[in-house]
């Protein structure tokens, strides 16, 4: 009963996974880097995605609301309290709206919210495959089941009520918008290695779950999106969560980053199935403009360049307890007794899965400079 009962907990406490090359030193690369708004001028931002961009959705549905995120020590840095946001400060949505001007995307559940600039449907620990999907495959999405079909029939509503009532309406009023399509599917694959499949049993999901994110885009387009954004995933072996779920004194299984290789050949492996779906719908609709968001190349910079950037903790988290990466999945963030680290600043990882609010400012600048000269503004 202990047994089962510590493999629920398990599921509970890793809903909010969110998965989460250089050539120039990283100081002159960011003194450089200047949000470029002029390049594309956006009224509206739509987010769909998962813990790396929800602002606080999962938070407003029942069991979301009693998950740790739903307090301090979460949103403490910059917001002095808990937003729901899956770090101690702002996400690289949040940096990405500031740069163009806008204000916080607000949380498609926050009833009270003024979406005019915008909405948020991203949850944390969802999925690019509903749960029924992954149920047929033994896979069990623990808590919640928004997954991107869900946040889809969301924003469907939100224009029915926002838009005119024809599509023509609905089309020149989001011209001006820029849509973001993840990162999703991050959390289909995490779920099924945490829970036992291997890493070939994942990559067969690939395929399926790179149809569904690409359906997202369609449908987007559907509605009278021109201008997407659709991420990819980031190197899952860096992180704490998985250093210490499959940590082994096999040398070998680790890169020259100490990082995991087996399990950032997965994220790469998504990847490019993912930017070869972009480049078949790019041909479908010429007159959009769909752009791949490389979160990989952006924490491979942050990664390679720490020291420069500010930091010296890679791979230890800031807010946790025990072993070598500072990670315990039974006692997490937000847990009793669990600390905080003096100053998040200095880490790259806030609570083993979830990067703190300076590595993804870093990540987002270097973002902003690799996808708004992309998007086309005549699109």
């Amino acid at each position: 009963m202990a047994a089962m009962r510590n493999v629920s907990v398990l599921f509970f406490l890793v809903v909010i996974v969110m998965f989460i090359g250089v050539c120039v030193e990283a100081a002159p690369m960011i003194a450089r880097h200047k949000p470029q708004p002029e390049r594309c001028e956006f009224h509206q931002i739509y987010q769909m995605g998962d813990s790396i961009s929800d602002t606080g959705n999962l938070i407003r549905e029942p069991a979301g609301a009693r998950t740790a995120l739903a307090h301090l020590p979460y949103g403490e840095t910059f917001f002095g309290n808990a937003t729901g946001r899956c770090s101690n400060g702002q996400l690289m949505i949040d940096f990405i709206a500031s740069a163009v001007g806008l204000p916080f995307l607000k949380p498609y559940k926050n009833v009270e919210a003024n979406f005019s600039s915008g909405a948020n449907f991203a949850v944390a620990g969802s999925t690019a495959l509903p749960a029924e999907t992954l149920a047929k495959m033994k896979i069990v999405s623990p808590v919640t089941n928004s997954s991107l079909s869900i946040q889809l029939d969301w924003m469907s509503t939100h224009f029915n009520s926002t838009c005119n009532t024809t599509k023509q309406g609905c089309a020149g009023n989001l011209k001006n918008s820029l849509f973001m399509v993840g990162e999703i599917g991050g959390n289909d694959y995490n779920y099924a290695l945490l829970q036992g499949k291997t890493t070939k049993q994942v990559k067969g999901m690939v395929p399926e779950v790179v149809s569904a994110v690409m359906r997202a885009v369609r449908t987007v387009i559907q509605l009278g999106g021109t201008r997407i954004v659709v991420p990819g995933n980031l190197p899952i072996g860096c992180l704490p969560i998985y250093l210490t779920a499959f940590q082994s004194n096999d040398l070998a299984l680790y890169d020259k980053n100490l990082c995991l290789s087996h399990y950032n050949s997965l994220s790469r492996y998504h990847n490019h199935h993912l930017k070869q779906a972009i480049d078949k719908v790019k041909q479908e609709f010429p007159n959009v403009s769909i752009v791949y968001g490389d979160y990989y190349k952006a924490f491979q910079f942050l990664y390679k360049n720490a020291p420069q950037l500010g930091f010296d903790v890679t791979q230890r988290s800031c807010c946790g307890t025990g072993g070598k990466y500072n990670f315990n999945m039974i006692n997490m963030c937000g847990g009793p007794n669990v600390p905080v680290c003096q100053d998040p600043s200095r880490h790259l990882s806030w609570d083993g899965i979830h990067l703190t609010e300076a590595a993804y400012k870093v990540m987002a600048t270097w973002l902003m400079d690799n996808i708004l000269p992309k998007l086309s503004c005549n699109a």
